[in-house]
């Protein structure tokens, strides 16, 4: 029984599916909607996406990207590096719009295990383990029983809230982010992802699908400005759904300079922008209670940096499948899972708070607040690579090198 059907709900059902272990997702909404804005799969997730048959849906939904720019908020070039198979990876990153990889992954379900794997309208409330199995009690009256419960079902998660129930909401960065997509003129190589700023204000932007013009995409932006600091209150419920005031947007757009495109322009056209106050939650002591476990954001929601979000709840989904064939008992399974992924999320989650691999932005701003003319000026390519590729070892970015025969 897997709780929650985003990303990594989803996900795990394909995966268990390809192992031979029967599933259902039960979702607390009444319908599956494809909300959101966009969001990165890096090389290794692509890999596991590929590996059941997706990968020419993904490539329909979305974007390759070929080139990360990182810049001063103030416009000057930091560091451009490859993406995907142009930096040597067997498979490419993709940027697409949240909503339309969840749809991708629950009409795979409903292709691959049946129209009745994912159950919407049933909200946890609760479960009871015995020697036989798990039941699982939800708000309607209904239950339902397995020999094993996944929660999948985000930063509020239930299931968690259930297995930790002193916990408390989740602890805010500080930080405020904006974001929405918007069709746009394509710019650099039409592939191309920028990230402007440090951690004290930030703007993110990529394209994530091809526009309905010519020469244009949809384009995700994400502006992030810090108004608190970390560990306050958030000043709002987590809800990354909530309307934006497009009035606090304009309060901040001026404090970057972009060369690439308008920045400004680009938001102010953005239709339905949204707002939400950035958090995760600090990193648990276990996450397996009996047949019970934890997965994607309901184990570790992390800080939106390095585009990790989605790609550990997928590497969480194969691990989990893997360790449940290679245990005939279901709580060793899990057990061993979480020997596994547990220490490498709460290390990425720690990473995250301090900038993941944009802290190469943050050391350039700390030493040149005012920008600079010369980047050897400032910092060696030598830090700036020991920054971005010490993260990427952590998160797993690198696995994808280790097969160029794939994708």
């Amino acid at each position: 029984m897997i709780v929650g059907a985003g990303i990594g709900g989803l996900f795990t059902a394909l995966r268990l599916h390809a192992e031979g272990i029967g599933c259902a997702v039960y979702e607390r909404g009444e319908r599956i909607r494809e909300l959101g804005v966009g969001i990165n799969a890096l090389p290794f997730a692509v890999r596991e996406l590929a590996a059941l048959g997706l990968l020419d849906r993904l490539d329909e939904a979305g974007v390759r990207t070929g080139e990360l720019i990182y810049t001063h908020r103030l416009g000057q070039e930091i560091m451009r590096r490859h993406c995907g198979r142009a930096a040597g990876f067997a498979h490419p990153q993709i940027s697409v719009h949240r909503g339309r990889l969840q749809g991708l992954l629950y009409r795979a379900v409903v292709e691959r295990l049946g129209a009745d794997a994912v159950r919407t309208g049933h909200r946890l409330t609760g479960f009871e383990q015995d020697a036989g199995g798990v039941t699982a009690w939800f708000a309607d009256g209904s239950h339902a029983r397995g020999d094993v419960l996944v929660g999948a079902d985000g930063i509020h998660s239930a299931t968690r809230s259930i297995l930790f129930p002193d916990e408390g909401p989740p602890r805010w960065s500080g930080t405020m982010t904006w974001r929405g997509a918007t069709e746009w003129p394509a710019f650099g190589t039409g592939r191309t992802m920028v990230i402007l700023g440090g951690n004290s204000v930030k703007l993110v932007v990529y394209p994530i699908a091809a526009g309905t013009a010519p020469g244009t995409r949809l384009t995700n932006w994400a502006m992030g400005v810090m108004i608190g600091r970390p560990g306050d209150p958030p000043p709002d419920e987590q809800d990354w759904t909530r309307p934006a005031d497009p009035a606090d947007l304009a309060a901040h757009v001026g404090r970057f300079t972009c060369r690439l495109f308008d920045h400004a322009a680009m938001i102010e056209s953005t239709r339905d922008p949204f707002v939400f106050p950035m958090c995760d939650r600090d990193p648990l002591p276990y996450w397996t209670r009996g047949r019970v476990t934890l997965l994607g954001d309901a184990a570790h929601p992390m800080y939106p940096m390095g585009s990790n979000g989605a790609g550990q709840a997928i590497l969480d989904a194969v691990d989990l499948s893997t360790r449940l064939t290679e245990h005939a008992d279901p709580a060793e399974a899990l057990l061993a899972y979480q020997r596994d992924r547990l220490p490498a999320t709460a290390e990425i989650v720690l990473r995250n708070r301090l900038g993941g691999p944009e802290q190469v932005i943050e050391e350039v701003e700390r030493r040149a607040p005012d920008g600079f003319d010369r980047i050897e000026d400032v910092i060696t390519p030598a830090e700036m690579e020991a920054i971005v590729a010490g993260y990427t070892r952590v998160s797993g970015g690198h696995r994808d090198r280790a097969d160029r025969s794939g994708g």
